[in-house]
Order: C-alpha cells, then structure tokens, then sequence
C-alpha cells in the first residue's frame, strides 16, 4: 500500500522554482476559485447552475444577422466556460486579464463549454 502525503514546504518551494509561468498562474487560479467556494469548471456538468471564478482570456465581439452575441473566455486554472451575452456589443469592465465570478446554467454547445447570459461580479485585483 502507497501513502500518499500532502507536499511539504520544500517540495512546494522546489516545485515552484522549476513551473513554468503559465503553470504558476493556472495553480494561483485554482485555488483562488476554490478559496471562493466556487466549482471547478473541469467540474461543472450540463444542465447544473454554477459559480465559477477566473480571469477572462479572452473577449469577442460576433456580430450576427439575428443577434449580436459577446463572448468571453473565463480560465480557472482547470478548465475555460465560454460566457455568451446574447444582444450585447459590449459590457463595460468586460475585458481581457479582467477576474470576475459568473453564475449561470452550464450547457455545451458544438463541442464547447457555454453559460449563456451569465450573472457576473467583476472582481478586485
């Protein structure tokens, strides 16, 4: 039988030293989303409300003939959720590096993780 023990100050120390940046931040993420009681968006499942907090990779305007969406790509550290304002061209203070919560019905859609017309608190820092 292997006994697993949590890392000790050195291991964590050492391991930090040699992570690379992206691999830093995606840790700092995680457990700032967990610090928050949120759920992890690797957690997440279809159909089930969730709050989730991370930093916005990414923001884009889609005009369509029906209607104009703005999407955002939110990162936690262990997954991304696309977050779809429908009728949107903008909503002031979303924007990329920007860390926010969202509150919203999980769903997919080709292939990727959506909430669509999240609630949101943009976040300090």
């Amino acid at each position: 039988m292997t006994e697993t023990r949590p890392a000790g100050w050195w291991s964590r120390t050492v391991q930090r030293l040699t992570a690379d940046d992206h691999t830093i931040d995606a840790q700092e993420l995680r457990a700032g989303s967990a610090s928050a009681g949120c759920e992890p968006v690797s957690a997440c499942r279809k159909g089930a409300v969730v709050t989730v907090t991370g930093r916005l990779k990414s923001v884009v305007y889609t005009p369509r003939e029906t209607v104009p969406t703005l999407e955002a790509e939110l990162f936690d550290g262990s997954g991304s959720v696309t977050l779809v304002w429908l009728g949107r061209r903008r909503i002031a203070g979303i924007e990329p590096g920007r860390s926010l919560t969202a509150r919203g019905r999980f769903a997919a859609f080709d292939g990727r993780q959506v909430i669509y017309n999240p609630w949101y608190e943009l976040n300090a820092g």
